[in-house]
């Protein structure tokens, strides 16, 4: 009788929930040995954090606020993902989306219920457009997609800057880099947060559901896993990989137009605060769960929060982004070792 370590294509659930649970308490451990080495109380931060973030209606809004883009971004990647691509865009994306709905909140007037959706509306086709170039190339000519939409990131924020910056700037705001005040606001949800977090968990669910239970979706699962088989049987898959990245654009898009009517209520360079690539670590924490993605962008907007308040006690940015390393890190090699398993062998004698 022997034991021996053996690779599985893909390990349990309950195994890789807790090896993902193991890897984030492993990261804040380490985290706060890095703390309590440079001459801090980690305990006492730590409840600090919790407290300021779970016992007032600020702390909650705040987490609230930080979650909406997270959570869509982080839809826009794992979208993607499960056709077998990724989407290094995202930020590039939502400043697009960002940028077509303050056009439309500062130039075109009407009532809030009809320039909202108006705005909603140009939230996605900014998105859209802006991932429509990788779109076209990956699925007509196969250039990698990773290049192409991490590239257009720069593009879309100098482009914003630009606008931010100069034609639409705010005159009589000196030298403030943004736009004036957008006057059609996101309606506030249960007086914390606004609306625009309701919409983002719905579209979750919304993915979430056609992705699991249509034919779109278990197309787009064989198009992804399996792309010759895919087209042996009829599968279109280019026009899958067409219709997943517009969708994924779309998505990135939206985040974009609901931190602009939502939070801060105008343009303005960096108002992104690369929520566009921590999507890329809440898609890898939520692994190919849709759902997943609400778990992992609470995680993730929970640690950001946390980064704002400890930098009060004196802890750096560095700090925080550190953190968040920690737990990807971690995290990437619980899920190597949740493929492992050990078995018992029998050995038998000649």
């Amino acid at each position: 009788m022997a034991w021996r370590l053996q690779r599985f294509p893909s390990p349990k659930p309950s195994v890789a929930l807790a090896v993902r649970v193991a890897a984030i308490v492993l990261a804040l451990i380490v985290g706060g040995l890095v703390v309590a080495v440079s001459g801090l109380n980690p305990l006492a931060l730590g409840g600090q954090v919790i407290k300021s973030t779970f016992g007032s209606s600020f702390g909650l809004e705040d987490l609230g606020l930080l979650a909406t883009p997270l959570i869509l971004t982080g839809l826009a990647v794992m979208i993607m993902r499960r056709i077998g691509l990724w989407n290094i865009g995202a930020e590039g994306q939502f400043y697009a989306g960002a940028l077509a709905a303050a056009a439309i909140g500062l130039f075109v007037d009407g009532p809030a219920w009809l320039m909202l959706p108006a705005m909603f509306l140009a939230g996605v086709a900014g998105g859209m457009a802006w991932i429509a170039i990788p779109t076209l190339a990956r699925a007509f000519i196969g250039v990698n997609e990773l290049i192409t939409t991490l590239l257009l990131n720069f593009v879309a924020t100098l482009l914003v800057y630009y606008f931010a910056t100069g034609p639409w700037r705010d005159k009589g705001a000196g030298t403030l880099g943004s736009t004036p005040r957008i006057r059609y606001e996101m309606p506030e949800l249960w007086g914390m947060v606004h609306w625009g977090f309701a919409i983002a968990v719905a579209l979750t669910v919304l993915v979430a559901a056609v992705l699991s239970f249509t034919r779109w979706g278990y197309e787009v699962r064989i198009s992804g896993a399996n792309p010759e088989n895919a087209i042996y049987v009829g599968i279109p898959v280019r026009r899958r990989i067409i219709a997943v990245m517009l969708l994924s654009g779309a998505v990135a898009g939206i985040a974009g137009m609901l931190e602009v009517a939502g939070t801060v209520h105008r343009l303005q360079g960096g108002i992104s605060n690369n929520f566009g690539y921590l999507g890329i670590i809440v898609a890898v924490l939520a692994r190919t769960s849709c759902l997943g993605v609400l778990a992992a962008a609470a995680l993730m907007a929970f640690i950001l929060n946390a980064g704002i308040i400890l930098q009060t006690q004196g802890l750096t940015t560095s700090a925080i982004v550190a953190l968040t390393g920690l737990v990807l890190m971690f995290t990437a090699i619980g899920d190597e070792f949740a493929h492992y398993r050990l078995v018992r062998t029998d050995r038998t004698t000649a």
